[in-house]
C-alpha cells in the first residue's frame, strides 16, 4: 500500500511529525512519504493521501480545494477542508452553543470598547496577516483592517483575551475520533510588534510544551467536535483552547486540515496515528 503526506515546496520533506508518521508507517510495511501538494504528481499511484504540511494553501485556498476534490480519497475528507479552512466555522461552533472567542466579522471600524483586541483574516495560517493591537494603536489597526477588507478577504475582530499571557493555548489532540494528548503554547502575538508574518519555528514565538488537559477543556472539546458539519470521520484533530474572559476555556480555533499535532509531545501518539491510516486502507 502506498499514501502520501502531502506537503508544500517550503517543506519538501515535511516536518517532524510527517518524518515520525512516515517511519510508524513503514514499519507497518506501509509506504508512505511526502509529496508538494501542487507538484503535478499523478495522484492515482497512492492508496489514501492524508493532508499533512500543506502550509501555504492560504495563498491559493481555492485552488487548494480543487486539487483535494479532486483526489481519488484524501483524509481529513473534503467536506471538512473546505469547512474548516474559513475560520468562519466559528459562527457554526457558536451557534451550536460551543463557548468560542467572540469574534466581529468584516467590522467597519475597530472597537473602542476592547483596550486590547486582534485582527485577523479567516483564510490564515501561522499567525500569518495578524496582529494584537491596542487603544493607542488605531490608526495602525484601521489600516491593517482596511488592507484585508480591500483585499476582499473577510476579517476578524475578537478580543485579545489577557489569560493568554499567563495560560498561553492549550492545544487537545484527537486521533481517530480518540483524545491523545495535549501541548501548551507559549502565547505568539506581543503587543506592538505589528502584523505578524508566518510563524516559523525558532523564532522565539509559540514554543510548545507538553500539557495536561482538565475536565472542562476537555469537555469543551468534545463539544466542538460534536458540532462538525456531517459527523465526519475524523483521522485528526486538534482543537485550540484558550482562557475566556471568566477563565472557562474557549475555542480559539478547531484545526481539521493541516495542524501540527505535536507528536513528540504525546506517548504512543505516532503509533496511533499510524494504525488509524492502516485501519483506512
Amino acid at each position: 500500500m502506498r499514501v502520501a503526506l502531502a506537503t508544500c515546496s517550503r517543506l519538501p520533506g515535511g516536518n517532524a511529525d510527517v518524518r515520525a508518521l512516515a517511519g510508524a508507517l513503514a514499519d507497518l510495511d506501509v509506504r508512505a512519504e511526502p509529496v508538494i501538494w501542487d507538484a503535478g504528481v499523478d495522484w492515482s499511484g497512492f492508496d489514501l493521501v492524508v493532508i499533512r504540511t500543506t502550509w501555504d494553501y492560504t495563498h491559493r485556498p481555492d485552488e487548494f480545494l480543487a486539487w483535494a476534490g479532486g483526489l481519488p480519497r484524501v483524509l481529513n475528507p473534503v467536506s471538512v477542508l473546505r469547512w474548516n479552512t474559513d475560520k468562519r466555522y466559528l459562527r457554526d461552533l457558536a451557534g451550536a452553543g460551543v463557548p468560542v472567542v467572540p469574534t466581529r466579522w468584516d467590522p467597519d471600524d475597530v472597537p473602542s470598547d476592547w483596550p486590547e483586541y486582534v485582527i485577523k483574516p479567516a483564510v490564515s495560517a501561522g499567525s500569518r496577516d495578524t496582529a494584537r493591537w491596542g487603544a493607542a494603536e488605531h490608526a495602525a489597526a484601521r489600516a491593517h483592517l482596511r488592507e484585508l477588507r480591500d483585499a476582499g478577504r473577510t476579517a476578524m475582530v475578537q478580543p485579545y483575551l489577557a489569560g493568554i499571557d499567563a495560560a498561553g493555548e492549550t492545544a487537545l489532540v484527537f486521533i481517530d475520533g480518540e483524545f491523545s494528548h495535549a501541548a501548551r503554547k507559549a502565547p505568539i502575538l506581543a503587543p506592538g510588534a505589528g502584523v505578524q508574518g508566518l510563524v516559523t519555528p525558532g523564532d522565539g514565538r509559540g514554543t510548545v510544551t507538553a500539557a495536561t488537559a482538565t475536565p472542562a477543556e476537555l469537555d469543551v472539546a468534545h463539544r466542538a467536535l460534536a458540532a462538525v458539519p456531517d459527523a465526519p470521520d475524523l483521522l485528526y484533530a486538534r482543537v485550540d483552547l484558550v482562557p475566556g474572559p471568566g477563565g472557562d476555556p474557549v475555542v480559539l480555533e478547531l484545526e481539521l486540515a493541516e495542524p501540527n499535532l505535536f507528536l513528540e509531545h504525546g506517548p504512543g501518539a505516532v503509533s496511533a496515528l499510524a494504525k488509524a491510516v492502516v485501519a483506512r486502507l
